[in-house]
Parts: structure tokens; sequence; C-alpha cells
């Protein structure tokens, strides 16, 4: 006799009901970078938009941030802790291989015990944890997750390499996902080109100092031309893509929350796209740099914060990177 397995029931929907951010104390000015590069303030500016970029202190650890930006993030949402039944953390900055940094994270908060696990998917992180999210409060597996993107990334920051000292900077930034009425999180437009992994990439293994003793720590190293040719001209598609898949036009968007990645990268692509000139425009790479899966998730709790975005307004949000991987949605911000 074959049993019958009772199926799982979620909610009809999911919505972000909640966001939360953090940026470390420690302010780095373009000047400071100039000190181990040969460069200028104006070159750093005119190629990547980027001014000033927060950098964590010894106590400003991954777990550390991401319990801040989650504490923020549940209280947005006006759930408990104990309410959230799962955690998922996207950083490519916890340098343990096991266990996961989102256990700890879990723990810290006071969640119970939820499900609790890492991505690894570069800075399009956010939009796979937040995809994860949706599918499980639809399909019953929880009732409300908190996605998280947070990254020390300057830890994996090479100094003295021209092309990329000046990019990354720090943070976490949290989201509670939980159950709606309507649809409120679209369908999401993802996939990887592994044939281009090369272009972004750890510069050596972490076995690599079992054998070798005067090899460097590792840094982050990218090939910046064909980065910024790929971004430019086939994330603006996807990002169409997922405007298309929600059934949503540029004329309906209130908000567009780029991966702040390069300023020049995001004004091409809101130029590609044809957004109109009333969408707000998430361009929060200026002050906090490049933070990987982290820089979504904080640029749209600023938006908020500041009242440049309001809680109810349509935004498009894409991630790209190292993989290469995307990610790209149309949501409804809490």
């Amino acid at each position: 006799m074959t049993a019958t397995i009772k199926p799982a029931k979620g909610a009809p929907y999911a919505r972000i009901m909640g966001v939360g951010g953090y940026r470390p104390t420690r302010v780095v000015p373009n000047e400071e970078i100039l000190k181990h590069i040969d460069s200028s303030d104006e070159w750093i500016r005119s190629r990547s938009g980027i001014a000033t970029r927060h950098w964590a202190g010894p106590e400003e650890t991954v777990a550390a941030m991401s319990v801040e930006a989650a504490g923020k993030a549940i209280a947005d949402a006006g759930i408990t802790p104990e309410q959230v039944g799962a955690v998922i953390v996207s950083t490519v900055s916890h340098f343990k291989q096991t266990p996961a940094i989102a256990t700890e994270i879990a723990h810290r908060i006071g969640a119970g015990k939820p499900a609790a696990f890492d991505i690894s998917a570069g800075c399009a992180g956010f939009g796979y944890g937040l995809t994860l999210a949706k599918d499980m409060v639809t399909g019953g597996s929880a009732e409300y997750a908190l996605v998280i993107g947070v990254e020390r990334l300057s830890d994996l920051t090479d100094l003295k390499d021209r092309a990329t000292a000046f990019l990354f900077g720090d943070g976490a930034g949290a989201v509670v996902v939980g159950p709606s009425n309507q649809p409120a999180i679209g369908p999401i437009v993802w996939g990887s080109e592994g044939d281009k992994a090369e272009t972004i990439k750890q510069t050596v293994a972490w076995d690599v100092y079992r054998e070798e003793t005067d090899v460097r720590f590792p840094a982050i190293t990218q090939e910046g031309q064909a980065v910024f040719r790929w971004a430019v001209f086939e994330m603006a598609k996807i990002a169409q893509q997922a405007l298309d898949e929600a059934g949503v036009h540029p004329d309906d968007l209130d908000v567009f929350i780029p991966h702040q990645a390069n300023m020049r990268i995001i004004d091409s692509m809101v130029k590609t796209l044809k957004l109109p000139e009333n969408v707000t425009v998430a361009r929060d790479v200026e002050t906090t740099g490049n933070t990987s899966a982290a820089s979504i998730p904080l640029a749209m709790e600023r938006l908020l914060a500041t009242g440049a975005a309001k809680s109810g307004d349509t935004a498009l949000l894409i991630g790209f990177g190292a993989g290469l991987v995307y990610a790209a949605t149309v949501v409804t911000l809490p």
C-alpha cells in the first residue's frame, strides 16, 4: 500500500516585510586608498563614482554586522526573532568552510532552531537568497525567512592592485520575507555564464596554504573592462526580462536598485532601459563602495530611511557578479 504524503501548505504569495542595514563606523576616503596605489581621486571617481567606503574594525565581524542588520529588519517587519523559520546568508567573506555562519547568526538573534545556511553567489547573492526565501514562504517550509547579504571585502582587497584597491567596502543588509495576500515579489530571472568565471575570482585557493608558505593572502581580482562590457550590454537585457516577466513597464516603476558595482554601469543601465526621470535610482556606491551581496539591501535600506523611496513602491532589483552570475526581480518595497 502506498502512503499518501501530506503536502506542505504555504502562503499564496510572499513579500518583503522589513529591511535593515549596518555600515561599519570607519569611513575610508579615496585619499587613504591613494597611499597604496599610483592614481588620483579624480580618476577613481570618474572610473567608478566612488568617493568613500566603509571598512570594518576588528569587532565588526561578518556575524556581528549581520546580527545588527537582522535585528533592524526583524523589528521593521513587526515580528519576533522566534518567528523566523529560516536564515539565509549570502557572503564570500566568511572564511570558515564549515559551519555556516548562518547558524551562528540565527543563535545570536534568538531565532530558536530555524533552517540556517550560507550561499555563495557573489554580487547576485541577495537576489538568489530572496528567491529561495519567497519559495520557502509560498511552499510552506517557513512562515518567515530572513535573508542577509554581508561582506567584509576589505579582508580580500589587495591594496596594491590599482584596478581593484578602491572598489570594495564592508557592510550587511537584511530583509524579512513573509506571507502576502497579493504578489509582491515577481518572477526571478537568474542564471550563470561559467565560461566567464575567470573575469572575477579569488587570486589563489585556500588549499595552496597547505603546501606553500610564501603565498600572499588571497584577494579578489577582476578583468575590469570585460566585466564592465558584460554588465553594460547584457544586464540591461536581464533587467528588461525581469520587468516583462512581472508584467511591469518601465513607466510603472518607482525605484531602480541595481547592484552597486560602478556608477557608470548604473547610469548606462538607466539609459538603456529608458527609465523615466521620476524613477528613483539607487547610487549608494558613491559612499559605500561595492559591498557585493550586501549592496542591494543596503541601498534599499538607505532609500527608505532617507525618504527617497517609500513603502509600497514598485522596485526593480538586479545583482550581477563573480561566476559570472545574475539575478533580477521586481518587488514591492516594505
